[in-house]
């Protein structure tokens, strides 16, 4: 009895002991404690926030948006555009180098005549076609001496020439009722005023058709010699439609017909007019009707020649 007595107490002791090495914390195993990396090969969370760099990039991206934007509204070429001007620009820059140091001295500086007026007369002689122009031009070549030089004729000679460059290009302007350019029609007047004054010494010319255009006129009177005189013949356009139409029964030429003639009429009241009325100004135009016959007309012609020139022998 004594010796149970005596255990209870240790069973008791031990009992109580090993309840609170149990709940005790330094009873339980402690977790192995991981070391700190410098470095991991796992990805970073993402937390939905850009980075400091990112918002620096788009930025400056702005910034160079904006300041290309500001130049190009206030006229600077934007770089890449500068570059497509100039690449654009080079060819017409060296076509026109090329040009000016393909063109004689004449073309780059004031011009001088290749005649002096005081030496060659030069009459043009003007009116719309049907007019009566070079009925009357070849009565004065016999009267007083005249060279008498179409236009018209000299570019559809021009036309016909074989190897002729300007064959084609003649043929499509006189067709369509338009003006051949200017440089084409002076050449063959210079050159055909050159001729005459070798074989035959003359100094007399009428210009028969021309010029159609004031830079004609200009042009002509820079380069070869200013004119004298313009002799204008005033016709009705409905006279003149009549002597066309019937002319061109046998002339054969492919603009006397009614739509080439009615755009001959437009263009000479729109662009040969207009040089009648600048010499005007000039009192150089000699104004003669040719609403009456023919030798009516070269009555008045021939007052105008005699005063200016004096009676032919």
């Amino acid at each position: 009895m004594l010796r149970s007595a005596l255990l209870r107490p240790q069973r008791s002791t031990l009992l109580s002991v090993a309840k609170s090495s149990a709940s005790s914390p330094l009873s339980r195993p402690q977790a192995a404690v991981r070391p700190v990396r410098l470095y991991s090969t796992e990805q970073k969370k993402n937390s939905g926030a850009p980075s400091f760099a990112a918002m620096l990039a788009v930025a400056s991206m702005g910034f160079a948006a904006y300041s290309m934007l500001v130049k190009s509204r206030e006229g600077q070429s934007l770089p890449r555009r500068r570059q497509k001007e100039q690449s654009e620009q080079k060819p017409a820059a060296a076509a026109a180098e090329a040009e000016t140091e393909a063109a004689p001295a004449s073309e780059t500086t004031n011009p001088i005549p290749a005649f002096s007026p005081e030496e060659v007369t030069v009459v043009f002689v003007l009116g719309g076609p049907g007019a009566g122009k070079g009925t009357q031009c070849e009565n004065l070549k016999r009267d007083y001496g005249f060279v008498h030089l179409s236009a018209g004729d000299l570019l559809r000679e021009e036309q016909k020439r074989p190897g002729s460059k300007y064959g084609e290009l003649i043929k499509h302007y006189i067709r369509e009722g338009l003006i051949v350019p200017m440089e084409v029609t002076i050449a063959l007047l210079e050159n055909a005023m050159k001729e005459a004054m070798e074989t035959s010494k003359a100094t007399r010319f009428l210009v028969d058709g021309f010029p159609r255009k004031m830079d004609q006129a200009i042009k002509f009177e820079e380069v070869v010699v200013p004119s004298k005189a313009v002799l204008y013949f005033e016709c009705p356009e409905e006279i003149m439609l009549q002597r066309l139409l019937k002319r061109g029964e046998n002339s054969g030429r492919i603009d006397d017909n009614i739509d080439s003639i009615k755009k001959r009429f437009a263009v000479f009241r729109e662009t040969s007019y207009p040089v009648i009325e600048a010499f005007d100004k000039q009192s150089k135009v000699i104004k003669v009707s040719c609403n009456k016959p023919v030798e009516e007309v070269y009555k008045d012609v021939r007052s105008h020649f005699d005063t200016m020139f004096g009676r032919p022998n």
